[in-house]
């Protein structure tokens, strides 16, 4: 099994730092708003992994991490009125609710800032006496960059190369421009906490380090991320950690692609922000999977307005070949050890969901075709599949469930020719006229639509 190692800059085989056990970390949401399909992406391909290195026959231990305290929440609070704890904790319920409608499960551990203040006051007094860190008089505190040598190790950038065109916040109390934030010093009506610095909080990149800490000790197996972390926030987080322990953080670096919309980066500027809430009315949570985990992790994922729709069809056809199976032949028993192969094979990859998805096509038409001659093997096929892919979150609901919920959210507007020709042809079947009622059959398929005879009548439906 190999994973693609951002530190590394290559692909490398997994051997975790305790014989049949993973340490592993993926930075979650910083909750100022609610959760977005980026949110959603980064959630599902770390769930993914997991579930995944489970299969492998690893114990994983998986922790996450809620911001839920820093300065977009803290200007959210004082545009709502809400207190930052207060407005934090609401954002986290919403939040929770919307996942577990996507079915991204929970992770071992969730880790919150507010919860781990002492843990992260400690983490900074052992900095500043190790001399990685100083205290300024006005109550911040910051990290001496230049104190760690192999600084920029993760994003292979000097540091000159960072501040260029990067907005470096102008401070007196710094020694150097590249110092950053470990705890800042409360502002007037800002919430904050005790320290041996005063009043203030920590600042983003110390949390991370400090309650990987705590739930795992000095080093872990696997730290994750979106891309858009891996400076500073995750060439921070190893500063940090590794001027307190002298050893390596974390063994692999992962980092998850960006979402574009429409071929722009989503951001709330752009007002091209797309929240997983108001997409998970109009598409299954399995379409949405579908569709984000058709794409490489690593690249970025262009949310045209074709992408969901697509994919709903795609899982719609897929469906429908699962209900004739199952509606023929049951649901089989003995599963196909060939097909669990194949995407263990592609998994085993650097997690290619995309490979393993792509062998669907492939499947179902094999499956289709062993079920028009009539050969059971293909229910066994059909389980099979439901076993392995239900690993990404797919065919885990009944097929006639399933179709229901498509209809239901994105129901087809039957034309009134159509109506009127399946009326037609409902009439001359009640007149036995067949030979009529199979030429307006026929002219209606034509036109891309089913008819289905059912107790009370008839259903249309678009092919």
């Amino acid at each position: 099994m190999r994973i693609y190692n951002t530190l590394t800059r290559r692909k490398e085989e997994f051997e975790p730092l305790e014989e049949g056990k993973v340490k592993m970390y993926a930075c979650g949401i910083t909750v100022s708003g609610e959760a977005h399909i980026g949110h959603g992406y980064q959630a599902l391909i770390y769930d993914v992994m997991r579930k995944y290195l489970e299969k492998r026959g690893y114990n994983v231990t998986y922790a996450r991490n809620y911001t839920d305290v820093d300065d977009k929440i803290i200007a959210k609070s004082k545009e709502t009125g809400i207190p930052a704890d207060v407005y934090a904790e609401q954002m986290i319920k919403k939040i929770d609710a919307v996942m577990a409608e996507m079915q991204v499960d929970e992770p071992t551990l969730w880790l919150k800032a507010t919860e781990n203040i002492q843990n992260i006051i400690n983490f900074i007094e052992r900095l500043i006496a190790s001399g990685h860190a100083y205290p300024a008089q006005n109550g911040d505190v910051y990290f001496a960059v230049s104190s760690f040598k192999r600084y920029g190790c993760l994003s292979n950038r000097s540091v000159e190369d960072m501040l260029d065109g990067v907005r470096v916040e102008n401070n007196e109390e710094k020694r150097e421009p590249a110092d950053f934030a470990l705890w800042k010093s409360a502002k007037e009506g800002e919430i904050s906490w005790n320290s041996p610095w005063g009043k203030g909080r920590p600042g983003w990149h110390i949390e991370c380090s400090a309650m990987n800490m705590k739930a795992f000790g000095e080093q872990i197996d696997i730290h994750g991320g979106g891309r858009d972390l891996i400076f500073p926030h995750h060439e921070n987080e190893i500063a940090q950690t590794e001027s307190l322990t002298g050893k390596q953080f974390a063994k692999y670096w992962t980092h998850n692609g960006l979402i574009k919309v429409n071929g722009q980066k989503m951001s709330k500027s752009l007002g091209n922000s797309l929240l997983l809430e108001d997409l998970l009315k109009k598409y299954s949570n399995e379409a949405i999977k579908f569709a984000l985990l058709g794409n490489n992790y690593r690249n970025d994922i262009n949310i045209t307005d074709e992408l969901f729709p697509e994919a709903e069809r795609h899982l719609k056809d897929f469906y429908t070949v699962i209900k004739a199976v199952e509606d023929k032949f049951g649901k089989g028993e003995k599963g196909n050890k060939e097909i669990d192969d194949k995407f263990n094979a592609d998994m085993d990859e650097d997690f290619n969901t995309a490979l393993a998805l792509s062998e669907l096509y492939g499947l179902f038409k094999n499956i289709s075709a062993k079920l028009l001659k009539g050969d059971k093997s293909c229910a066994d096929d059909v389980f099979q599949i439901r076993q392995t892919y239900s690993l990404l979150g797919l065919f885990k609901k009944q097929a006639d469930e399933y179709l229901k919920e498509v209809e239901e959210k994105n129901p087809v507007e039957i034309p009134q020719n159509v109506k009127e020709l399946a009326e037609s042809r409902w009439q001359a079947k009640l007149a036995r006229d067949w030979a009529t009622a199979d030429k307006l059959r026929a002219e209606l398929d034509a036109l891309g639509y089913t008819v289905k005879d059912t107790k009370e009548g008839y259903t249309i439906a678009k092919k």
